[in-house]
């Protein structure tokens, strides 16, 4: 059994393509987790058209972003592997055949993150490979830094949830919270699986305009929260 957690928040231009998307690689056991944060712009409306699908769980979200948005799906989910969706993309065919093969193979590997083609919002491929556009590469200290472990992208062993949750105060992104706590269990999948879909009304940005202070505040957040963790690992 899989888990796809979506988090929403106004989402109603997209949300029915990537939805769409999603069920037809879903089997009956699985399940599509969707968290709103209290859209008011007809999102709910256009997921009350699935009602009659058992696949799918549709959640009021905490009301405090877009983090703890899916952390409260990723809580609530039950499969084995949870992925991550975004509210506004689309998946390729076979993503999830193809990053479970990957976790199939590879036992020891807690997180997967495979490629994905930057479109603009009518879905044209503005750039083939976010990896490439990006430098994206694994390891710990380029990531603390410059980070390329996107959720968009990811999949994780329902085991790590104990990790993970619930996501520390002040950290930059989920995503990023959940592939340093994997350290060397993480895998990069050079394949493009999700058409990352950029308009004017994503929640993440593409490049960032955050300043040079605010990302050092956060990156000592982050990694205060990581050595946290390792410690209450080493004691349990």
């Amino acid at each position: 059994m899989i888990s796809v957690c979506m988090a929403t928040y106004n989402g109603a231009a997209y949300v029915k393509d990537q939805v769409d998307s999603i069920l037809v690689q879903l089997t009956n056991a699985d399940e599509l987790i969707i968290s709103d944060d209290g859209s008011t712009d007809g999102t709910l409306a256009i997921l009350s058209e699935y009602a009659a699908d058992p696949r799918i769980k549709i959640l009021k979200g905490p009301g405090r972003g877009l983090i703890k948005n899916f952390e409260y799906g990723i809580s609530q989910s039950k499969g084995q592997l949870i992925f991550l969706a975004d509210q506004d993309d689309v998946w390729l065919p076979n993503k999830v055949a193809k990053t479970k093969a990957v976790f199939a193979e590879n036992p020891n590997v807690e997180v997967v993150i495979s490629d994905l083609a930057v479109t603009d919002s009518a879905l044209k491929v503005v750039a083939p490979s976010y990896f490439q556009l990006k430098q994206v590469k694994s390891g710990f200290w380029h990531n603390v830094w410059r980070n390329g472990y996107i959720g968009a992208g990811m999949a994780f062993r329902s085991r790590m949830k104990a990790q993970i949750l619930p996501f520390p105060e002040k950290i930059p992104m989920h995503d990023m919270w959940i592939g340093l706590t994997a350290g060397e269990n993480l895998q990069l999948l050079p394949e493009p699986l999700t058409l990352y879909r950029r308009h004017d009304g994503n929640s993440s940005e593409l490049n960032t305009s955050t300043s040079f202070c605010q990302k050092l505040i956060w990156r000592i957040h982050l990694l205060v929260a990581l050595g946290r963790q390792r410690k209450k690992k080493h004691k349990s």
